[in-house]
Protein backbone atom coordinates (compact mmCIF):
# COMPACT_ATOMS: atom_id res chain seq x y z
CA UNK A 1 0.00 0.00 0.00
CA UNK A 2 1.39 3.49 -0.95
CA UNK A 3 0.85 5.27 2.35
CA UNK A 4 1.99 9.15 2.09
CA UNK A 5 1.32 12.50 4.27
CA UNK A 6 2.23 16.32 2.88
CA UNK A 7 2.85 19.85 3.93
CA UNK A 8 2.35 22.39 1.15
CA UNK A 9 6.25 22.07 -0.37
CA UNK A 10 6.39 18.18 1.01
CA UNK A 11 5.61 14.41 0.66
CA UNK A 12 6.47 11.62 2.60
CA UNK A 13 5.80 8.87 1.17
CA UNK A 14 5.68 4.74 2.36
CA UNK A 15 7.60 5.53 6.07
CA UNK A 16 8.04 1.68 6.73
CA UNK A 17 10.49 0.27 9.67
CA UNK A 18 11.04 -4.16 10.02
CA UNK A 19 9.02 -6.11 12.41
CA UNK A 20 10.47 -6.09 16.03
CA UNK A 21 9.38 -9.70 18.50
CA UNK A 22 11.02 -7.60 21.54
CA UNK A 23 11.37 -3.85 23.39
CA UNK A 24 14.99 -2.19 23.52
CA UNK A 25 16.05 -2.47 20.50
CA UNK A 26 17.35 -0.26 17.58
CA UNK A 27 15.30 0.37 13.81
CA UNK A 28 15.40 1.93 10.48
CA UNK A 29 13.15 4.52 9.67
CA UNK A 30 12.75 4.42 6.07
CA UNK A 31 10.71 6.62 3.58
CA UNK A 32 10.35 8.42 0.46
CA UNK A 33 10.52 12.40 0.79
CA UNK A 34 9.57 14.46 -1.90
CA UNK A 35 10.58 18.34 -1.84
CA UNK A 36 8.26 19.93 -4.43
CA UNK A 37 9.39 23.93 -2.98
CA UNK A 38 12.45 26.16 -5.10
CA UNK A 39 14.17 25.74 -2.08
CA UNK A 40 16.15 23.18 -0.01
CA UNK A 41 15.04 22.04 3.43
CA UNK A 42 16.47 19.39 5.92
CA UNK A 43 14.79 17.15 8.31
CA UNK A 44 15.41 18.00 12.08
CA UNK A 45 13.81 15.49 13.86
CA UNK A 46 11.36 12.33 14.11
CA UNK A 47 9.11 11.50 17.13
CA UNK A 48 7.45 8.29 17.31
CA UNK A 49 5.46 6.83 20.39
CA UNK A 50 7.07 3.33 19.53
CA UNK A 51 10.70 4.55 20.66
CA UNK A 52 12.17 6.28 23.23
CA UNK A 53 14.21 8.43 21.18
CA UNK A 54 15.38 8.61 17.48
CA UNK A 55 18.99 9.57 15.43
CA UNK A 56 19.73 11.05 11.92
CA UNK A 57 22.49 9.01 10.20
CA UNK A 58 24.13 8.84 6.72
CA UNK A 59 25.86 5.28 5.61
CA UNK A 60 30.03 6.92 5.79
CA UNK A 61 31.64 5.22 2.85
CA UNK A 62 34.94 5.96 3.45
CA UNK A 63 38.26 4.53 3.97
CA UNK A 64 37.61 1.32 4.75
CA UNK A 65 33.83 -0.43 5.57
CA UNK A 66 30.89 1.29 5.56
CA UNK A 67 29.83 2.72 8.93
CA UNK A 68 26.86 4.43 9.91
CA UNK A 69 27.37 8.13 11.39
CA UNK A 70 24.71 10.22 13.61
CA UNK A 71 23.95 13.91 11.83
CA UNK A 72 22.14 16.90 13.45
CA UNK A 73 19.77 17.26 10.25
CA UNK A 74 19.35 15.28 6.38
CA UNK A 75 19.18 17.56 3.65
CA UNK A 76 15.87 17.31 1.32
CA UNK A 77 17.08 19.21 -2.21
CA UNK A 78 14.72 21.69 -4.11
CA UNK A 79 12.83 20.28 -6.23
CA UNK A 80 13.94 16.56 -5.66
CA UNK A 81 13.27 13.85 -4.09
CA UNK A 82 14.94 12.02 -1.15
CA UNK A 83 15.17 8.20 -0.42
CA UNK A 84 15.64 7.21 3.08
CA UNK A 85 17.44 4.04 3.46
CA UNK A 86 19.40 1.59 5.10
CA UNK A 87 22.36 2.37 3.28
CA UNK A 88 22.61 5.80 2.96
CA UNK A 89 20.79 8.76 5.09
CA UNK A 90 18.38 7.08 7.15
CA UNK A 91 16.58 7.02 10.76
CA UNK A 92 17.37 5.02 13.12
CA UNK A 93 14.38 4.74 16.69
CA UNK A 94 16.22 3.41 19.40
CA UNK A 95 14.88 1.81 22.58
CA UNK A 96 11.66 0.69 21.40
CA UNK A 97 8.81 0.98 23.93
CA UNK A 98 7.11 -2.09 22.34
CA UNK A 99 7.03 -5.18 19.94
CA UNK A 100 6.13 -4.65 16.33
CA UNK A 101 3.71 -6.65 14.24
CA UNK A 102 3.79 -6.78 10.66
CA UNK A 103 0.93 -5.20 9.25
CA UNK A 104 0.33 -2.47 11.87
CA UNK A 105 0.85 1.09 11.31
CA UNK A 106 2.14 3.81 14.02
CA UNK A 107 1.99 7.52 13.50
CA UNK A 108 5.25 9.53 13.48
CA UNK A 109 5.87 13.67 14.08
CA UNK A 110 8.58 14.37 11.24
CA UNK A 111 10.03 17.45 11.79
CA UNK A 112 11.68 19.75 9.02
CA UNK A 113 13.17 23.51 9.11
CA UNK A 114 10.92 25.28 6.94
CA UNK A 115 7.92 23.12 6.36
CA UNK A 116 7.36 22.28 9.72
CA UNK A 117 5.59 19.19 11.55
CA UNK A 118 4.20 16.28 9.47
CA UNK A 119 2.54 13.57 11.09
CA UNK A 120 3.22 10.59 8.94
CA UNK A 121 1.70 6.65 8.95
CA UNK A 122 4.61 4.02 9.24
CA UNK A 123 3.79 0.67 8.26
CA UNK A 124 5.51 -2.17 9.89
CA UNK A 125 6.84 -4.96 7.31
CA UNK A 126 8.32 -8.61 7.66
Amino acid sequence: MHRAAASESLQIVDARVPAADKEGGDLPLTMTIRNEADSADALLRVRCPVANFSERHIVDRGEGAPAMRSISNIPVPAKGTLELKRDGYHVMLLQLRQVLTPGETFKCAIVFQKAGTIETEVLVQK
